[in-house]
């Protein structure tokens, strides 16, 4: 699905953190929005990349995209829509 398709209702940066607050914050980002909101995580290659999406989709939300980041350093972003209350 390309971004033109979606809007991105808001944005959380999890760069600063470990797991597992990578994970819990962006959750916790996630279950302020409203149902078939779109949530952008801001995060770092290796295990939040790995994880952080797995994650979501382990709990009902719909992984729309994980691309590099327009930063150009070694992070990325996610865009998860919620699909259920977690």
């Amino acid at each position: 699905m390309a971004e033109t398709d979606y809007k991105i209702d808001d944005t959380v940066d999890i760069t600063p953190l470990v797991c597992p607050m990578t994970f819990v914050t962006a959750k916790a980002a996630l279950e302020e929005l409203e149902i078939g909101q779109v949530l952008r995580v801001h995060l770092n290659a290796g295990e939040p990349m790995q994880n952080v999406p797995r994650s979501f989709r382990d709990d009902g939300q719909q992984v729309l995209a994980l691309k590099p980041s327009d930063e150009g350093d070694d992070t990325y972003d996610l865009d998860v829509r919620k699909l259920e209350e977690a």
